[in-house]
C-alpha cells in the first residue's frame, strides 16, 4: 500500500510509461487475471525459468513488476493479500517473493516470520516492497528476515536488478567446500544447513553465507565493507548497516548468549570476527 496518493500516481505513471516505452500500447489493457504471465518469445528460455510470487495489494504496481519480470523471462504470479499470498507460497513455494509490507488481511513482516520458521520455506529469498523510506523501517523488515528491499516508487530496472542478484545469492557454490564443525556448531555448506548441539538451525540463505563466511575464516576481522563484498557482491544495494542486523540474527540463532556471544564477535571500531579460541 503506498504512504500517499502522490506515490500512487507516480507509479501509475510509470506502468504506463514502461508500457509505451516498448512498443506494447495495449498489454496492460489485455493483460489477464492475477495468475500466472507467460514471458514474450524473445524473453523464452530453458524450462528452468525462475519463478517470483508477487503480494502486493496495489494492482498497477503488480502489473508494472509482472509486465518487467516476464519481459525478462520469470514465470510471475501474484496475490492481492497477505493471507492468500502466504497460502500461495506454502502450497507452491516460488524461487523468490517480492513482498509488500503493508498489506490486508496479514502484515509483510508476519509472512517474512512466518517463512523463517518454515524449515521448507526459510531459505527463501524475500524483497521487500515498502512505501516507508526511513532506515528504522528497513531495518526492521530485515531483522523479521527479508534479504533486501527497495522503497517505493521504484525504477523498473532497479527492482529487476535486485531481483536477479538475490536469485545469483542463492544459488550453492558450484565446488561445495567440507563442511566445518566449531565446538556445537556444525556448518554444512553442500545443503546450506546448520546445527547446534545436534539440533538444526533455521537459516535463510544470506544468513548463512555470512556464517559460512566467517567460520571458514577463523579468528579474522572482517570490515563491514569487506562482508558486503563476499557476501552480497559487487551488485549489492544493501548498506554497511545491514551487516550489524544480520550479525545480530545469526547471534540470536546460534549464540547461547547473544548478549555475550561466544563466537560472533565485535571488534570496536573495525568489523566482525568468527573466534574459535574459546570452542
Amino acid at each position: 500500500m503506498l504512504s500517499s496518493g502522490v506515490e500512487s500516481l507516480s507509479q501509475s505513471a510509470m506502468l504506463r510509461q514502461t508500457l509505451s516505452d516498448q512498443n506494447h500500447p495495449n498489454s496492460y489493457r489485455n493483460s489477464p487475471g492475477y495468475g500466472t504471465l507467460s514471458p514474450g518469445p524473445s524473453a523464452m528460455r530453458s524450462t528452468s525459468m525462475k519463478r517470483v510470487l508477487i503480494i502486493e495489494d496495489d494492482k498497477d504496481i503488480v502489473e508494472l513488476v509482472r509486465y518487467n519480470l516476464a519481459n525478462e523471462g520469470f514465470q510471475v504470479s501474484a496475490a492481492l493479500d497477505g493471507m492468500t499470498g502466504l497460502a500461495t507460497l506454502k502450497k507452491t513455494p516460488p524461487d523468490l517473493l517480492l513482498l509488500d509490507l503493508m498489506l490486508p488481511k496479514l502484515s509483510g513482516l508476519e509472512i517474512c516470520r512466518e517463512i523463517r520458521r518454515d524449515d521448507s520455506l526459510n531459505r527463501l529469498p524475500i524483497l521487500m516492497l515498502t512505501a516507508r523510506g526511513e532506515e528504522a523501517d528497513r531495518v526492521v523488515g530485515l531483522e523479521m528476515g527479508a534479504d533486501d528491499y527497495v522503497t517505493k516508487p521504484f525504477s523498473p530496472r532497479e527492482l529487476l536488478a535486485r531481483v536477479k542478484a538475490l536469485l545469483r545469492r542463492a544459488e550453492p557454490p558450484s565446488d561445495t567446500p567440507r563442511p566445518i564443525e566449531i565446538g556445537k556448531l556444525t556448518i554444512d555448506p553442500a545443503s546450506y544447513r546448520v546445527s547446534h548441539s545436534g539440533k538444526p538451525v533455521l537459516l535463510s540463505t544470506l544468513e548463512f553465507r555470512l556464517l559460512y563466511h566467517l567460520a571458514s575464516r577463523p579468528n579474522r576481522v572482517f570490515t563491514r565493507d569487506q562482508l558486503l563484498d563476499a557476501v552480497w557482491g559487487t551488485d549489492r544495494f544493501v548498506t554497511p548497516r545491514s551487516v550489524d542486523v544480520y550479525v545480530r540474527r545469526l547471534r540470536e540463532k546460534i549464540e547461547s548468549d547473544p548478549e555475550n556471544p561466544t563466537h560472533l564477535k565485535t571488534v570496536r571500531g573495525a568489523g566482525y570476527l568468527f573466534e574459535t579460541r574459546a570452542a
